[in-house]
């Protein structure tokens, strides 16, 4: 059942861009091995090249000691090595089950067997948490949902090799141990297990062995139990990593409300939603999947209808009916789906930064020129990570994809920024350049909403955070009451 892999002076580009330099290092079979690196080490690069996706420039690819090369993923999965991506890849307008068996389908005689892939895909969600009718069309799940059909749909592949990019990026802490669960019986099981994630804790935690990639090499490998995450942290980015939250910046005494709701309702999503944030305050709001975060921020923003409710952006009602109307009223919304709401992937990054003030840059032909220094400026100031500023915005890595969306939504400066999950996929050192980020957008006077799963993040970053649970707003708790165990409480409905 296992599966041994030896990488052997891989090399890989993209244009001019080199993004593997030579690797070299093995991965032991029926184990679990966590790889670390940050946005543009290139892991995900060279797993694509395992899986079948991309095929290397130089160098050899070993499985179980005997040189192969994969045409394409479908090449790479009968040999059992099966990718779950970080960037979901699934057709919106399928149901769950025709996405789990696309390409390979069950058939009886000439005919689909529907009754036995609608059964096992039943099985495969289960397996995985997931209680939806396998029947629903993908575009009516949530992110956290498709995520779990990537999984379950990788579960059906009866995999020998399972890379996992970033899985649970957008899961609860409920869904990542019942995650966590799945992998250590797929491990008992002889599957090997390549677990990508910046989560270290998660990391520590589930791996037998940590693999670290920095700038397109190898670097180092260690069995996780000798490593701290501090160690980790230092590895990938090659320097001492401390202080991964700045200090809170004081509010001012009597700090002028910025952004105001009353009584906001979502049909089928939230209820009466009232809460204000002043200017210079981070506010954040946590909540399980489901709980009817990110389809507020959506309704407030014009993206969904709201049924209900008053909305004041520096104490003036208004009334917004999209993204363009809430932006002109100085309010931005960063989505937690970059690749579907955030960015036009195959744009270059120079349109996709400009793209919401495209006005600025009309007089009345566009000027490259200031494009082109806008986007050398967002490079330098979000840490942007590209050899090649003519790129299309699909060929960044995952984390620096999310800092050019952080930088098109900021591009048009406004009073009030909605950022939902800000650092999903994001590594650590790119994880603390967004956090002093967000508190120097708020030391500038902004107010700063942040909806997140990660309540370290939510403690560490803001002076308030708004609990929501089944489409109510039941607790805000202040600077003092912020613990882990209460926010779970108040989520959950155990306080």
């Amino acid at each position: 059942m296992s599966l041994a892999v030896r990488f052997q002076g891989i090399e890989k580009q993209f244009g001019p861009v080199r993004v593997l330099h030579g690797v070299t290092f093995d991965i032991a079979p029926g184990r679990i091995v966590g790889f670390l690196g940050e946005n543009g080490a290139g892991k995900s690069t060279l797993m694509k090249i395992l899986a079948g996706y991309e095929r290397p420039n130089a160098g050899e690819l070993f499985i179980d000691e005997r040189a192969r090369s994969f045409a394409s993923s479908r090449d790479a999965e009968h040999a059992g090595i099966v990718l779950i991506h970080q960037e979901l890849n699934l057709a919106d307008h399928l149901s769950i089950t025709q996405n789990m068996f696309l390409g390979h389908e069950l058939k009886k005689g000439l005919f689909l067997d529907e009754a036995a892939m609608r059964d096992d895909a039943r099985a495969a969600l289960s397996e995985v948490g997931l209680h939806k009718n396998p029947d629903t069309k993908v575009r009516d799940l949530i992110v956290a949902e498709k995520q779990l059909v990537e999984i379950a749909k990788a579960m059906l592949r009866e995999a020998r090799l399972l890379i996992m990019d970033e899985p649970t990026a957008t899961l609860t802490p409920s869904e990542t141990q019942r995650l966590f669960g799945l992998m250590a019986r797929l491990k008992d099981a002889g599957t090997t297990i390549v677990y990508i994630s910046h989560k270290l804790d998660e990391v520590e935690r589930v791996t037998d062995e940590v693999i670290v990639m920095r700038d397109g090499r190898f670097v180092a490998r260690a069995p996780t139990d000798e490593l701290t995450r501090q160690q980790m942290a230092n590895l990938m980015v090659g320097r001492e990593v401390s202080d991964m939250f700045p200090d809170k910046p004081p509010l001012a005494a009597g700090a002028p409300v910025a952004f105001e709701v009353e009584g906001a309702s979502v049909p089928g999503w939230a209820s009466g939603i009232g809460f204000s944030v002043r200017k210079g305050e981070v506010f954040g709001f946590a909540g399980l999947v489901g709980a009817g975060r990110t389809e507020l921020f959506e309704a407030l923003v014009g993206l969904r209808p709201l049924s209900a409710g008053r909305v004041m952006i520096d104490g003036a009602t208004v009334r917004l009916k999209s993204p363009r109307e809430a932006m002109q009223q100085g309010l931005t919304y960063l989505s937690e789906d970059r690749k579907g709401r955030g960015l036009h992937v195959d744009m270059a990054l120079k349109d996709n930064l400009t793209m919401m003030t495209l006005e600025r840059y009309a007089r009345p032909l566009i000027d490259l020129h200031a494009e082109r220094d806008a986007l050398k400026k967002a490079v330098n100031d979000f840490g942007i990570r590209t050899g090649n500023t003519s790129i299309r915005a699909r060929m960044l890595s995952g984390g620096n994809q999310q800092k050019l969306a952080l930088a098109k939504f900021l591009n048009p400066d406004p009073r009030v920024i909605v950022l939902d999950e800000p650092t999903r996929g994001v590594d650590v050192g790119a994880k603390r350049d967004i956090y002093f980020l967000i508190h120097r957008l708020a030391a500038e006077g902004r107010a700063v909403i942040v909806i997140s799963s990660e309540l370290i993040e939510l403690i560490g970053l803001c002076h308030r955070v708004a609990v929501m649970r089944a489409g109510e707003l039941v607790a805000t708790l202040g600077m003092d009451l912020l613990t882990e165990e209460r926010l779970i409480a108040h989520a959950t409905g155990t306080h």
